[in-house]
């Protein structure tokens, strides 16, 4: 079917010399070549758009001129016009038409390139455009020799599956590292054979997603991704467009990435299944339902950046256009709403591979690049933070400096906090002695700067700003600040910005400790005030909390101290600490969690509480500071983390603060997935050793040659002789085989472990036989045990044959499992053995058969101490004759 006509333009001058110009040509046809134009003409439609051929068949030359114009536009008719009488073997006429065309109206007119032809120069455009990408000290290095793989895992499932119990939720694929292939990837078709039209990338602030999506434009450009599929492809900084002034238009916007005013526009829009959109930093966007959150809907009306990015984003602007959109991990829920049908990959950062090529590629020297990634390699701690891009860029940075000026490398950081400060002071130490006092003044506006900016939600800051606070051409805007000029209405725009957005949020929670010394109450009041503002900033302060706890360390205090000449209130600490006190809140009893898995939440308040007592952790594993951790966890006797994909620094950060967790600490793990993919595998040795796994020795010493688990860290910090925690439970989770076996190894010697809960998890025979055999070890200390189990009937028979050996065991929970009545008889022979400990058994909601009831009574008599409980052995009736305690 025909769509409809373009409205027939004003006869502006480009637009009357274009009608005259293809007149001209035509009336040089003869009958024939007319005839055969036509029927070109018909044959292959622009754009995929023709004239009906009612109205072709039977124009002259004056006929077709008007037809074309009114139906094309005068301008892009003579494209159509010139590459029409190629196809009818006119080229003498094409040619002698383009010649005049650019005679008369010059290179800027929007006809002159076909689309086909404009694609080839923009691709040039872009190459060159994008060919240097700017680091934050305003470097410039080219993309090709700095970009370094990151880790990318498809997941298998939209955005709402954060929102579902994930222990049901499929496995993501293993994470690739983002070459050519894995970029591709990104929009395949699916198990149903449906491509997606908008990709997510999502991942924590500095993890590399602008830098993956930069490259993906640039792969693109360069001929390597997505061809014969994307014709042009356009990159869209969101907080950048949010703040740019007046209107524009999507068509507008697309201009301006243009190598010229001249890009067939219309054309492009003609075919939205061929243009890729990259809206990078997506989270910046207002709210739903936010009156200016309004989605455009027409590509050519003049509107607000936030109406244009939203309709992109929700598909009522060009809804068959691809977009591949980034947002930091905390902030896909705010993106619910607005996403169709998304297909979401997690950025995970650099391998330790690749952490190595980063460096070397860094410092493009390769005696200080081994130099360096030796002395980082040694610092455990600071290793496992370079798989941040941007913390691995700072360290290299501060390392770079120090190598320079022959300084010791012995400074190590254990933190973002504390490599962000590092930096920072790297930074400013090159200022001469007699100015330090008026850049530590420098540096105080800067941090007001940054609060302001944080609190108001802005990034962009105009130059009356910096006048305002005198830091316009200061040493700190130099080194800290990027300047931006933009086309304005009347004259060129100049704005500035933070040579990141992290480091925004770091100055804003510097500010706080950068007070006065004479006014200390001033700054513990602002944190009060940053700690229990308003519930919408929650998501948007999250960076700026977590820096403000690590820059509240006895260390990092001293260091504010020395390097910005300041004296930090312990007034600000004690406001911090109390607030994180006043968070925890009483957790429903365990035994409430049965039927976990069918309950479902509002969604409002799934998304307001989620994870949030997980980024409580990250706040007090940025102090690195036990004693305080300490005191902060005591108004927490239940930790409990929900619907967590742990990451590896999830882990870190659940591994430290259990090191430190006070005496009588529980640990609640809800629905999470504990086994996140690493690097691709060939094929996972898990799954080649799964089934084979039996009761024999060999079999338990393949088990040990199991690589680690992802939560084998947390199990170590549990065996740390500080280490208070006094229960542990996992709760609707998926447990692999190797996370069995490590849990298994910290039971033998966790010193303050009393309590274990495992319901409603899955988990095989054969972990369930290693954790019985860490159970049965005698240095356990393990007293209660709750199992709440579906299936492994057979496999109880390792749990009840531990009873003999558990030293200090004393209480069991079965509610909810199924016991045939073979493993009852059993079971009732263990109790009677001189090696059970037991005290009580819990047999709650445990359908049992008349023979195993009796046999159950006849324990309590042969054992009265033993308590039982289960609603049928309330009445007392004979036990029967017979029945023998032998094992």
């Amino acid at each position: 079917m025909d769509e409809p006509e373009a409205s027939c333009p004003s006869m502006g001058p480009h637009a009357a010399v274009a009608r005259e110009l293809l007149l001209a040509a035509l009336e040089d046809l003869s009958q024939e070549q007319l005839k055969r134009f036509r029927h070109k003409l018909r044959d292959a439609p622009a754009d995929g758009r023709s004239i009906p051929w009612g109205r072709l068949e039977c124009a002259d030359a004056v006929d077709l001129a008007e037809q074309l114009t009114h139906f094309y536009g005068p301008e892009p008719a003579l494209d159509v016009a010139r590459k029409t009488l190629k196809r009818a073997d006119v080229r003498d006429v094409a040619a002698r038409l383009k010649e005049q065309w650019l005679q008369r109206l010059g290179r800027s007119s929007s006809a002159l390139l076909s689309v086909s032809e404009y694609k080839k120069k923009y691709r040039e455009h872009v190459l060159r455009q994008h060919a240097k990408v700017k680091e934050r000290n305003a470097r410039s290095v080219k993309i090709k020799k700095r970009f370094t793989k990151l880790l990318i895992a498809r997941e298998s499932a939209g955005l709402e599956e954060a929102e579902l119990g994930l222990a049901e939720a499929a496995e993501p694929e293993c994470a690739r590292r983002s070459d050519t292939h894995t970029f591709n990837l990104l929009f395949r078709r699916d198990a149903e054979g449906q491509r997606p039209l908008t990709v997510v990338l999502q991942g924590p602030a500095g993890i590399g997603k602008t830098m993956a999506a930069k490259k993906i434009l640039y792969d693109w450009a360069a001929g390597k991704l997505y061809q014969g599929q994307v014709d042009f492809a356009f990159f869209m900084p969101c907080g950048e467009l949010l703040e740019r002034p007046g209107t524009r238009s999507l068509a507008d916007l697309i201009l301006d990435q243009c190598p010229d005013r001249g890009a067939p526009v219309q054309q492009m829009l003609g075919q939205p299944q061929r243009l890729l959109f990259i809206l990078d930093g997506a989270d910046e966007l207002p709210a739903l339902g936010a009156p200016e959150a309004a989605p455009c809907t027409d590509p050519f009306e003049a509107t607000s950046g936030a109406r244009v990015l939203g309709g992109l984003l929700n598909k009522a602007l060009l809804p068959t256009a691809r977009l591949l959109v980034t947002t930091r991990a905390s902030a896909p829920g705010k993106l619910q709403g607005r996403l169709c049908s998304p297909q979401c990959a997690e950025v995970r950062g650099f391998s330790d591979k690749d952490k190595k090529k980063y460096f070397y590629k860094f410092f493009q020297d390769e005696w200080r690049a081994e130099r360096a990634y030796r002395f980082v390699k040694e610092n455990k701690t600071l290793f496992e933070l370079c798989f941040v891009p941007f913390v691995c860029w700072i360290v290299c940075t501060v390392l770079h400096q120090q190598l320079k000026l022959d300084q010791d490398l012995s400074r190590t950081s254990k933190t973002t906090t504390s490599v962000y400060l590092l930096f920072i002071a790297s930074m400013l130490s090159s200022a001469p002695a007699a100015d330090v006092p008026r850049v530590q003044g420098e540096l105080r506006k800067l941090c007001h700067l940054a609060l302001e900016g944080v609190l108001g939600r802005r990034a962009q800051f105009a130059e009356r700003d910096l006048e305002r606070l005198e830091l316009r051409g200061s040493k700190v805007q130099t080194l800290f600040l990027s300047k931006k000029e933009l086309p304005g209405v009347l004259e060129t725009e100049v704005t500035y910005q933070f040579i990141d957005q992290s480091f925004q949020e770091f100055f804003a929670a510097l500010s706080y400790l950068l007070e006065d010394e004479g006014s200390p109450r001033a700054a513990a009041d602002g944190v009060g005030t940053l700690l229990r503002g308003d519930a919408q900033l929650r998501h948007h302060l999250v960076l700026t909390t977590r820096f403000l706890f690590g820059l509240l360390s006895a260390e990092r205090m001293l260091d504010i101290e020395r390097h910005f000449g300041c004296v930090v209130s312990e007034r600000v600490k004690q406001d911090a600490l109390r607030w994180v006190q006043g968070q925890g809140c009483p957790r429903v009893a365990p035994e409430e969690t049965e039927g976990l898995e069918d309950t479902e939440e509002p969604e409002e308040e799934e998304e307001e509480g989620l994870n949030y007592q997980l980024e409580l952790l990250y706040c007090l594993y940025e102090t690195q500071e036990d004693a305080f951790v300490r005191q902060a966890l005591c108004g927490f006797p239940e930790l409990t983390l929900e619907h967590v994909r742990f990451s590896r620094m999830d882990v870190a950060v659940l591994s430290y603060c259990v090191r430190c967790c006070p005496t009588g600490q529980a640990l609640r793990l809800v629905s999470c997935r504990l086994a996140p993919a690493q690097e691709k595998k060939k094929k996972s040795l898990v799954k080649r050793l799964q089934g084979s796994l039996g009761g024999s020795s060999s079999s338990r010493a393949t088990m040990k040659q199991l690589p680690a688990s992802p939560l084998c860290p947390l199990f170590e910090a549990m065996t740390d002789q500080q280490c208070r925690l006094s229960s542990l439970t996992l709760s609707c989770c998926k447990l692999p085989d190797n996370v069995c076996r490590d849990l298994s190894e910290a039971l033998r010697a966790a010193p303050a472990l009393r309590e274990l809960g495992l319901l409603h998890s899955r988990l095989s025979e054969v972990g369930l036989r290693l954790l019985s055999e860490g159970l049965a070890w005698p240095q356990c200390r393990v007293q209660t045990l709750r199992l709440q189990l579906s299936g492994l009937q057979g496999a109880l028979q390792y749990v009840v044959s531990m009873l003999r050996q558990s030293p200090a065991l004393t209480t069991l929970d079965l509610s909810g499992c199924q016991l045939p009545s073979s493993m009852v008889t059993y079971m009732c022979a263990v109790l009677q053995h001189p090696g059970c400990s037991l005290q009580t058994l819990s047999l709650a909601s445990v359908e049992l058969s008349e023979g195993s009831v009796q046999e159950l009574r006849a324990v309590k008599t042969a054992k009265p101490d033993l308590v039982i409980t289960h609603p049928a052995l309330d009445s007392h009736p004979e036990p029967p004759t017979g029945f023998s305690s032998a094992l």
